[in-house]
């Protein structure tokens, strides 16, 4: 930092070079003597020799002249928003008794020095030369080529930035556009002319700022929109000559309404927006402001921002050429009141989305409000208007002090053929007196103890009007950068590198010996094929061939392949394979050095290359020869399911058994070793469940579950670097997550960063639209009563947010959960007791649900407790969501998972008392009931919940408790019944065996053993099954098998005495079954 300050100051001489002029016309269309004459920053360079020139020749100017950059007087600043003036200026002829001899001005050309600030060295430009309305000549012609115009060099000896420099720089463009639905009192009748003027802060440090004046607004009739594309103008643009106010390369773009950040932008508003920038006046200003940003001056925007993201933008009117002498008015009547300013609004743009990672441009329509110093100072922690300071200041101090139009550089040319530029308003007249009252002293109240606010009933028009103004802010770099998805997931491997494919093992002797099959299976189906072609058309059909027949046909066979030369290709296709024969089985990879025993393994050879001949003949010829490949009995899924199953019964050593199984099939599957981390994150092993999710990750890094959990684990453990890796990480691998963006902002909100949190929850919220396609819940606009007393819109200030503020304040209110001095302006006014605005009846739409219910599912499915709390306080804050039926019934789900069930049954009461005919908060109370020992009331529930039209998110575990309260009061058909169709939807061992045991009580034996037949083919280490079995064939007499089966059971050590006790005492009556008898 020191080295970039040692050579800020540097100056550094910038040399401008005309060389000469193309197709120009003096003023009586002869020969014509003409000068150039060069200004910058409101300084004049210098003027060239005067060349006399035909029309339409070259005009040699060679002329040069040079300003230093980095000095007091031109700073990089000047040279980002202030174009290089060049003005051709003709000497006129002397007449008779003239002393002084005349001049007109030609034409104007401006040249944009913006290359140089890039680490351009040299400028070579044709600039061209725009003639003013004085100017003799006719109108130029449409081609480039003809037009007039100048050869301009420039050039620096050194780059005026250095490579830290640039680096550490940047460009802000302010461009304001056009404001539209004005009051009705601005008319474009008769009258004295008026000025429009906008004003912004931006700071120059941490300390400092500077005011960005936008004073050329012109007031026009409507009719029709906008162009679009139209060119942007100078901030100097009326110093300029028509045409010469544009700036190079620049220019307004349209884009549609939902795509910007400002207010406005929901369906109710797009016809009024229509009808007002189609038919409605507007001022125009089309002007941009770029100003170069220095590293401090970066830093002070920045931290102006988090400190308060709100920015005000303040807009007059006032008449033109009734400025004031800055500061006169003061002197000479001392306490007096300041002279009002005439129709003060501002407009509130919120610049905290240009601290999202990666962004570098707002732009939207922000509605006007009438200017009141304390709301101002409420609303974005600025006290005082930086109009007013813009009037007060005197003229030099202004100049110094605030680089913009107003205080720009004002040339003057010789003889006064350009207009001189109007001057700011100060402190002078007034608009017509038609609004006497505007601003003045407001009738004294009677019981009034403090100074009333004057009213501002001129400000008040824009309210009415509904006055927007359209602003666009951009950076060339953004504030913070975003880190590219490659660093991230360089990141990444560097924290969990990235697991190698398991080495591909050696084929051995037993895949020798299938090639081998294969080779002599494509060879037979080769002879088979030529033999067709042979013998085919002789072939009858069960016919018997003599051996003559077969003998003749077998050396008509061999000859044919000898011929063709097939037999010499089917012996080199055949080579390979008897050589890794000889290799892999018979393990020889030297030669003999013995004749005998190389004749010993040549027959050894060749009778087991026969043999396996023989084998693969067998295969290939016969029916009944084709092997079927056989696949596991449980696939992957269903032993998931068995899993969770153990989950629901809290067999956590059954459920780690089959997990683990999953992984034995196949270790290459992310997914496999995710669910099993999901298990330990239930069993509370956190250290176990980051191994398995961080294994997950090293299978497959684009794995976007197990990230996301890596992320919530390494934020857990305070490793805070490594989770916002993780969770950034997710979020480039899949974009369009909802889940991922918005468990990225609950990072976020733990960090209190809250406006990295509101932009993860924008684009959640954005994305979760994209998906639902928009789709309307019908009647939500009337549910907004009832949900904590919060409308769909929260306004922390007096001021009435909208549209895409609305959406951008509805996710962030439930991120700024502190309240913070740095937090922004709208949390500081609901601490000073402001009212809340309620939303207009108009609500944008609503989806079917919100982020964080996506959220919380998900993190509840995996057990991720503590995230899935801070998801459901920001569900509490969400405009859209807050105390619905939705959200006590995933509060009383993480309560039941952290065994709180009496404060999980007061919520399931209240989702109850929201949602009476929702089928998954009646199941859920069924399980809180049911965990609770009450199994009538859990009964009720679970018959209730199956009663339902529509079903439960997850009936299985409903089938399986509401089964079981039937066998334990001895309902043994209903219960056959309920198992019955838990079998239907998701056959388990445990279901089979209810169906089992059901039938068994029922007295219907063949059905009981086929059903345990089922229950243990699905799991045979069941101990349960296998003494149901040892009832069934005691019953049925089956000694052998009874005995078998109570072995097996009491072998996996069955526990349930009562089982035990019935085995044995039908043991006892039946005489058998028990084989230590």
């Amino acid at each position: 930092m020191e080295q970039v300050q040692a050579t800020e100051h540097k100056t550094v001489p910038v040399q401008i070079t005309v060389l000469q002029g193309n197709n120009l016309k003096g003023s009586k269309g002869k020969s014509f003597l003409s000068f150039v004459r060069a200004e910058f920053n409101g300084a004049v360079l210098g003027e060239s020799q005067k060349v006399e020139a035909l029309p339409d020749q070259r005009v040699e100017y060679s002329f040069t002249c040079s300003f230093d950059c980095w000095s007091g007087a031109h700073t990089p600043d000047d040279m980002a928003h202030k174009p290089l003036i060049l003005t051709v200026i003709e000497i006129l002829p002397k007449e008779k008794k003239q002393k002084e001899e005349r001049t007109v001005v030609l034409g104007q050309a401006v040249v944009d020095l913006l290359p140089l600030l890039h680490g351009q060295r040299t400028i070579t430009s044709t600039a061209l030369l725009h003639m003013t309305p004085e100017s003799p000549g006719e109108t130029p012609p449409q081609e480039d080529s003809s037009r007039p115009a100048l050869e301009v060099t420039i050039c620096v000896p050194d780059a005026l930035l250095s490579d830290a420099q640039l680096a550490q720089s940047n460009l802000l463009r302010v461009a304001v556009e056009t404001a539209y639905s004005v009051p009705e009192a601005w008319s474009t009748g008769t009258g004295p002319p008026f000025s429009y003027v906008a004003a912004l802060p931006m700071p120059l440090s941490t300390q400092k700022e500077q005011v960005l004046l936008f004073s050329n607004g012109l007031l026009k009739a409507g009719g029709e929109r906008e162009p679009v594309p139209r060119p942007k103008k100078w901030p100097q643009g009326h110093l300029l000559a028509p045409g010469a106010q544009f700036m190079p390369g620049a220019s307004i773009e349209g884009e549609p309404i939902e795509m910007e950040d400002g207010d406005l932008t929901g369906m109710e508003d797009r016809e009024f927006r229509s009808e007002a920038e189609t038919n409605g006046r507007r001022v125009s200003w089309d002007t941009e402001r770029r100003c170069f940003m220095e590293p401090e001056a970066l830093a002070g925007l920045a931290q102006r921002i988090m400190d308060c993201r709100y920015w005000p933008v303040e807009v007059m009117r006032s008449v033109q050429g009734g400025a004031t002498k800055g500061g006169k008015a003061g002197k000479d009547k001392a306490g007096e009141e300041e002279a009002p300013i005439s129709f003060h609004g501002v407009a509130y743009v919120d610049l905290g989305p240009l601290l999202y990672p990666g962004a570098k441009r707002i732009r939207g329509a922000y509605l006007l409000r009438p200017f009141y110093e304390a709301d101002v100072q409420a609303k974005t922690k600025r006290s005082g208007s930086v109009l007013r300071e813009s009037m007060r200041a005197p003229p030099a101090q202004l100049r110094g002090r605030v680089p913009s139009a107003m205080g720009s550089a004002q040339w003057r040319p010789t003889a006064g053929k350009i207009p001189d530029p109007h001057k700011g308003p100060k402190e002078g007249p007034k608009d017509p007196p038609k609004k006497p009252a505007a601003q003045g002293k407001p009738a004294p109240a009677e019981n009034s103890t403090e100074v009333d606010t004057p009213m501002n009933v001129e400000g008040q028009m824009y309210e009415e009007a509904r006055t927007y103004i359209v602003i666009e802010i951009a950076l060339e770099k953004p504030l913070v950068p975003k880190r590219p998805p490659e660093e991230l997931a360089k990141r990444v491997m560097e924290l969990i590198p990235p697991r190698p494919p398991l080495p591909r093992l050696p084929a051995g002797a037993e895949r020798a010996v299938q090639e081998y099959h294969a080779q002599v299976s494509s060879v037979v189906g080769q002879v088979l094929e030529q033999y067709q072609q042979l013998f085919g058309a002789a072939l009858v059909p069960g016919g018997t061939l003599d051996p003559t027949t077969q003998e003749q046909r077998k050396s008509q066979l061999l000859g044919e392949l000898n011929y063709s030369g097939k037999y010499f290709a089917f012996k080199e296709q055949m080579k390979h394979s008897v050589v890794r024969i000889v290799r892999e089985k018979m393990l020889r990879t030297e030669a003999f050095s013995d004749q005998e025993r190389l004749q010993a393994f040549l027959s050894q050879l060749y009778v087991f290359l026969v043999d396996e001949m023989h084998v693969a003949l067998n295969k290939t010829l016969s029916v009944d020869g084709q092997e079927t490949q056989q696949h596991p009995l449980l696939d992957s899924a269903q032993l998931k399911h068995f899993a969770r199953e153990a989950h629901l019964n809290e067999d956590y050593q059954l459920a780690a058994h089959y997990y683990q199984e999953r992984l034995a099939r196949d270790r290459q599957d992310p997914a496999h070793w995710f669910d099993y981390g999901a298990f330990y994150m239930l069993t509370g092993d956190h250290l176990k469940a980051q191994e398995c999710f961080q294994q997950a990750v090293s299978v497959d890094q684009s794995h976007l579950p197990s990230l996301l959990l890596c992320g919530i684990l390494a934020e857990m453990g305070e490793r805070f670097e490594e989770a916002e890796t993780f969770l950034e990480r997710a979020t480039s691998v899949d974009p369009t997550s909802v889940v991922a963006w918005t468990v990225f902002g609950l990072f976020y909100v733990g960090r209190e960063n809250h406006i990295q949190a509101e932009m993860a929850f924008l684009e959640a919220t954005r994305q979760l639209r994209a998906a639902l396609g928009s789709t309307l819940l019908p009647g939500d606009e009337a549910k907004e009563e009832g949900l904590g007393g919060r409308s769909s819109s929260i306004s922390c200030s007096p001021v009435n947010k909208t549209d895409a503020e609305e959406d951008r304040d509805s996710v962030a209110s439930g991120s700024q959960v502190s309240q913070e001095s740095g937090g922004g302006g709208g949390e500081e006014e609901a601490s000073n007791g402001e009212p809340v605005t309620p939303q207009s009846p108009q609500s944008p739409p609503r989806l079917k649900t919100t982020i964080y219910r996506e959220t919380v599912q998900f993190l509840l499915e995996n057990n991720a407790v503590k995230m899935a709390e801070r998801a459901l306080a920001q569900e509490l804050l969400f405009p859209e969501g807050g105390l619905s039926s939705s959200y006590y019934l995933a509060l009383a789900r993480l309560q039941l998972q952290c065994g709180e069930f009496s404060s999980a049954e007061a919520s399931l009461k209240e989702a109850l008392d929201g949602s009476i005919q929702n089928p998954d908060a009646w199941a859920l109370t069924g399980h809180l009931h049911y965990m609770l020992g009450s199994y009538s009331k859990a009964q009720t529930c679970y018959e209730r919940t199956l009663d339902f039209v529509t079903d439960a998110s997850d009936t299985h575990p409903i089938y399986l408790r509401l089964a079981h309260i039937y066998l334990q009061e001895e309902q043994f058909e209903k219960a056959k019944h309920t198992y019955l169709r838990a079998c239907r939807s998701s056959p388990s061992c445990l279901t089979w065996l209810g169906v089992g045991i059901a039938c068994y009580r029922l007295g219907d034996l063949t059905e009981a053993e086929d059903a345990l037949t089922e229950a243990n083919v699905l799991n045979n280490a069941n101990p349960e099954v296998w003494g149901y079995l040892s009832l069934v064939c005691l019953r049925t007499g089956r000694r052998l098998e009874a005995e078998q089966s109570y072995k097996y059971a009491i072998k996996l050590d069955l526990q349930k005495e009562p089982l035990l006790r019935e085995i044995k005492e039908l043991q006892a009556q039946v005489g058998f079954g028990n084989p230590a008898f």
